[in-house]
């Protein structure tokens, strides 16, 4: 059997593309927050998780700037060697006060921070606990790691009780989690997962990327929920609210060295560049002072919720500004964007196996920039392409 026969039978992409419904890969000529210009045509984004709209923030990027003309675009290294600068040091200090926690640690993304942090974390005699609808790298680094893997049902915190019950007093065990779904955009009941992490002996990890900007205030769900105190771990993004690259996570000051001198993809990655960095702080610094962002992304969320479900479409429970709209089959869903993208709408087509087959969706997300007059543009046209689809009457 040859190991490349799975790519010779994908065609997946080749039956879009005959039908000219193929979404992936649009190339941006340039990006302005809530719109965007793709092969010369401006389309209005509500597929970014750009939440404060930072990206285009003065403060944000007279610092990229500054940051560029002072170290340059690479630290050349590892942060374990030479690539450490004081300002990681820096952002480390303030992401811990910012999150009210002992210590943190600056990765070079946060795909790199799941995979770096959990894999670190689990020994042959430790299971691993995680949520179905987890992200894709919190997966990828429980495979990583040395322990047992076990998924409960999305949601399903009884199940995992059981689960936890059953586990033997000998084992460790570790419960991860999302703080916001990404793609149903719905919030873990974190009181009462603390309440079962601390019956059951095990620690808990929070994945915050969806939620550090807006939840608590921007602080995230464990803040949200007053509760930073009984969640061991949290891990954040800097590619979204705090529109740069990279990822953190935050916790004791024990639990945090150990990671920062084991876990493999913080050792053996490039260091984070001076530019993204100081990006990162000058976003830290605006959600520290300028809390309007944060009303102005809830006002917008609710603005679209509303407007969703009055349309008749399907969202499911979410409680954030990601909103995904149901369409059903694969093909119907990558048409359906066809349409939405034609008349100026950019949205992101969700499919199996990333979700049920049947269920595939549009991920919508929405941002403090976006004015009313957009947001209102943007329901229109799911309206009527939505009456075209037979989708809402």
């Amino acid at each position: 059997m040859d190991v490349f026969q799975k790519c010779f039978d994908f065609d997946l992409d080749k039956q879009a593309m005959a039908k000219g419904i193929y979404p992936y890969f649009q190339p941006l000529d340039n990006t302005e927050g809530t719109e965007v210009t793709v092969n010369g045509r401006r389309v209005l984004m509500i597929g970014s998780n750009n939440y404060l709209g930072l990206t285009t923030h003065p403060k944000v990027r007279e610092a990229a700037m500054k940051a560029l003309a002072e170290f340059g675009p690479s630290c050349t290294g590892s942060r374990f060697l030479n690539g450490t600068l004081k300002i990681h040091m820096e952002l480390e200090h303030r992401l811990a006060a910012f999150m009210g926690k002992d210590d943190a640690l600056v990765f070079s993304t946060g795909m790199q921070t799941n995979l770096g942090s959990i894999s670190s974390l689990l020994s042959r005699d430790d299971v691993v606990f995680v949520d179905k609808d987890d992200h894709a790298s919190i997966v990828d680094a429980c495979r990583l790691g040395m322990g047992e893997m076990k998924r409960f049902v999305h949601g399903d915190l009884d199940q995992l009780d059981r689960m936890l019950e059953k586990t033997p007093d000998s084992k460790g065990k570790l419960v991860v989690v999302d703080g916001v779904f990404s793609m149903g955009g719905d919030i873990v009941d974190l009181p009462k997962l603390v309440t079962i992490c601390k019956k059951r002996g095990a620690r808990l990890y929070c994945d915050d990327a969806h939620s550090i900007g807006i939840l608590g205030g921007g602080r995230g769900t464990a803040v949200h929920f007053n509760l930073v105190d009984e969640v061991d771990l949290t891990m954040g993004t800097f590619s979204k609210s705090f529109a740069s690259l990279g990822g953190f996570i935050t916790g004791d000051k024990d639990v945090i060295n150990w990671i920062r001198h084991t876990a493999r993809s913080f050792i053996f990655s490039a260091s984070l560049p001076a530019p993204n960095l100081m990006a990162a702080l000058a976003a830290l610094d605006i959600m520290e002072n300028e809390p309007e962002h944060v009303q102005k992304l809830w006002d917008n969320t609710h603005f679209m919720m509303k407007g969703f479900r009055d349309l008749g479409f399907d969202i499911g429970p979410t409680q954030t500004p990601i909103i995904p709209v149901l369409i059903g089959e694969d093909m119907t869903c990558f048409a359906f964007w066809k349409e939405l993208f034609e008349a100026g709408l950019y949205t992101n087509p969700v499919i199996s196996p990333a979700v049920p087959k049947g269920m595939a969706l549009l991920r919508t997300s929405y941002m403090a920039t976006h004015t009313k007059e957009q947001l209102q543009r943007a329901l229109d046209i799911f309206g009527t392409v939505g009456r075209k689809f037979g989708i809402i009457s």
